[in-house]
């Protein structure tokens, strides 16, 4: 029964990410966790969930051209790295068997939360914006020091989706969208997902080799969303996607708040 539910879980997430392309691990750790799963175990199923049904949309951009690889290249030296010291280092055996291990990573959990809420809200704008140039973007040039920031951006992504899972998504998205403000926005797209399946996967390892990924929970979960990403996408140009997603973003601030408390 459990199994069935899981697969039903699955093709709800996989859809709202089909219609929305958002809700990967802002919605199925939140789902993970509701259904009673400790956040370490939701949080690297999650990761690894994300790292399979990314890999698809990863290969489609890239075979239509829209991968900046260097790009990629730059966030990768950052973010993986930084996943691979957190767990090495920092999210250790002995800090695992503390109470704060759950702790900080709900409350990393409600923060990505809030802030992929308030992307989402103000994606629009930040659209408009991205074709501007921002001269006085943290005090310096931005668009003379786009390989430092972007690979400084690359340890943020890093430390934000190895300790909630969210983040390589829209937040990930704006990121690229405010440092390269002169990519198309399908470019931007595509280099995020492509940086985001090496990136959740390594981060998903770690948890893996700790043991806090459940094997059967994430059979279950891509035996329901990857047929339902398929058809959401279908089905998007017929539904209100603006709705859509000022609605997901407003349960996103509502569970980042929950965790946050």
């Amino acid at each position: 029964m459990d199994f069935l539910l899981h697969i039903l879980a699955g093709a709800s997430v996989g859809f709202a990410i089909g219609v929305t392309g958002v809700g990967g691990g802002s919605l199925m750790t939140p789902l993970l966790l509701v259904f009673g799963y400790p956040a370490p175990v939701a949080i690297g199923t999650d990761l690894l969930y994300a790292a399979i049904t990314k890999a698809n949309g990863a290969y489609a951009h890239h075979r239509r051209g829209n991968v900046d690889w260097k790009i990629v290249i730059l966030l990768a030296s950052g973010s993986i790295p930084v996943s691979i010291c957190l767990h090495a280092f920092f999210l250790d055996t002995n800090f695992q068997n503390s109470p704060q291990f759950e702790e900080l990573l709900t409350k990393s959990l409600g923060m990505m939360l809030i802030v992929t809420s308030i992307i989402l809200i103000f994606k629009d704008y930040i659209r408009n914006k991205s074709v501007e140039e921002v001269p006085g973007f943290f005090m310096i040039p931005l668009h003379r020091h786009r390989s430092t920031i972007t690979w400084a951006m690359g340890l943020l992504l890093g430390v934000c989706v190895t300790l909630s899972s969210v983040g390589a998504g829209a937040f990930g998205a704006a990121i690229l969208l405010t440092i390269y403000s002169q990519t198309s926005i399908v470019k931007i797209i595509g280099t995020d997902i492509a940086h985001a399946v090496p990136l959740t996967f390594i981060a998903g390892l770690g948890y893996l080799f700790s043991g806090f990924v459940d094997n059967l929970l994430l059979i279950s979960l891509l035996l329901g969303s990857l047929p339902a990403i398929h058809v959401g996408s279908k089905v998007s140009a017929h539904l209100p996607d603006k709705i859509l997603q000022r609605t997901l973003a407003i349960i996103l601030l509502a569970l980042g708040a929950v965790y946050i408390v």
